[in-house]
């Protein structure tokens, strides 16, 4: 005879098992019945169930002799309909469902949604697929109805960050290497000559074979305050603290022309294809061209301090400038007055830089109370982005090989940062000048730039790609890593 308690039931356990023998297990979301024997050392069954009188939909119980090795925990029962008669495994389903979860479990409404334990989603009691854990991008997760929280993007590993080496490769003493922001002292020729003022001189270093060549001195009246060699890297132009501009033929070491209109020091010069720009304290920016006999051939007024910055764009179309009243010009060649007057900046601008890459894009930096790169397209005047650096922006120069550029900073980190364009995500950041990194120029191959500072310090760094080659930046080990003297 049944008991009393298997007859309140309804289910036809097997001998030896009771009710209180069947355990509600949660897993990743589902349930699942489980039954186990009160005798330890027995073999363990799960219970079947009659959903109709006829013979060919009874099932037998089925004996399971290893839990252990079965990995029942990935199996639920499966709603499937019945083969002789419609509707008798729905009568089933309801049962089990009433004697697991309650009698009201059908009318049981709870907030906190399907899904949840006290709401068990549409999939309970179903087959549950094996999961590789729910952070891992291989999860079955993302194709079926469960939100693991991982996206189709993570299934694919993002590219590791280019590699840029944190140390110099090459330091050079410069003795005399003026710590001021207005000058503009280093510059790097297309023929891998680097020209550096020093006091009254100029120097040149051979990138190919380390040779030192000194090209002029000024005299003990007068100063050099900018270098800047043409396109072509034959000929270097020289800024005079007297306010003159002199060109000098750098094969043969000789004055091809000193020029002069300004009223006092030149602190900026740019060269186009064949105009040479001169920008100088006296506010003024003064066109020259070495084809003509006088001094210069143009002028242009709309700085009301210092012309400190001075860029031509790569078509020749434009000229962009800078000055220490906060204020960035374009200009054009056929116009006494700028065509665009940028204001956003609220310090002197003298870091200036024209995209290779994009037409009409123009990058500026401001200075310590700015501390921001902002980006322009010239054709509208429109500000595109801007970034605070966190610290005085120096120098701003494209890469020709990658959509890069690299920005050197003063007060107060004296860092040089590389920047991915235009997400403007860092790339890397270096240090180890003592004081603000004030002059910066690159090589002809695009990979390498050199950047002095009033620590009397001439740093070589690679830190772009080549243009063929986009792969990580390694040592070419061309030159030494010892401290060599420019003079």
């Amino acid at each position: 005879m049944e008991s009393p308690q298997r007859r309140k039931s309804g289910l036809n356990l097997p001998a030896g098992m009771s009710e209180t023998s069947l355990q509600l297990e949660t897993f990743s979301g589902s349930f699942r019945a489980i039954s186990s024997l009160s005798s330890p050392g027995s073999y363990r069954a799960l219970s079947g169930l009659t959903t109709s009188p006829s013979k060919s939909s009874t099932c037998s119980d089925r004996f399971i002799p290893c839990r252990s090795s079965s990995r029942l925990h990935t199996f639920g029962i499966v709603d499937k309909g019945s083969p002789v008669k419609e509707g008798g495994n729905e009568a089933y389903s309801r049962l089990l469902k009433s004697e697991l979860f309650g009698s009201d479990f059908g009318s049981f409404s709870s907030p906190a949604g399907p899904g949840s334990p006290m709401s068990p989603s549409k999939n309970m009691l179903r087959f549950k697929t094996d999961q590789s854990g729910p952070n891992s991008p291989y999860s079955p997760s993302i194709l079926g109805h469960h939100d693991s929280g991982v996206s189709s993007e993570a299934s694919t590993p993002q590219k590791p960050p280019r590699k840029v080496p944190k140390t110099p490769h090459k330091v050079l003493d410069a003795p005399s290497l003026e710590d001021d922001f207005y000058l503009n002292l280093v510059d790097w020729s297309s023929q891998n000559v680097l020209a550096v003022g020093l006091g009254t001189c100029v120097y040149l270093w051979s990138a190919s074979n380390s040779k030192v060549t000194k090209l002029c001195d000024l005299g003990p009246n007068d100063g050099v305050c900018a270098v800047q060699w043409t396109r072509e890297g034959s000929y270097v132009s020289i800024g005079t603290s007297r306010g003159q501009v002199q060109v000098w033929d750098a094969t043969q070491s000789k004055r091809v022309r000193n020029m002069g209109g300004h009223q006092t020091r030149t602190g900026v010069l740019a060269w186009n294809s064949r105009i040479l720009s001169s920008g100088s304290r006296d506010r003024n920016i003064l066109q020259h061209d070495l084809r003509v006999s006088s001094d210069y051939i143009g002028k242009f007024i709309g700085h009301k301090s210092e012309v400190c910055g001075l860029k031509w764009s790569h078509d020749d179309r434009e000229l962009a400038s800078g000055g220490n009243d906060n204020q960035l010009l374009v200009w054009n060649q056929h116009s006494q007055q700028p065509t665009l007057r940028l204001t956003e900046h609220t310090a002197a601008v003298k870091a200036i830089a024209w995209s290779p890459h994009q037409s009409s894009l123009l990058a500026s930096g401001g200075g310590t109370a700015d501390r921001c790169i902002r980006f322009w397209n010239t054709t509208n005047g429109h500000q595109l982005n801007s970034v605070d650096t966190g610290s005085q922006v120096c120098n701003l120069a494209w890469s020709k090989n990658v959509n890069e550029l690299v920005s050197t900073h003063g007060y107060s980190q004296n860092q040089i940062m590389v920047w991915k364009y235009p997400s403007m995500a860092k790339v890397a950041t270096l240090t180890g000048h003592s004081l603000r990194v004030l002059y910066l120029a690159m090589s002809p191959d695009g990979q390498t730039i050199v950047t002095g500072a009033g620590d009397e310090t001439l740093r070589f760094w690679n830190v772009f790609p080549s243009m063929k080659a986009p792969a990580p930046v390694k040592d070419t080990n061309l030159w030494s890593l010892g401290r060599t003297h420019i003079r």
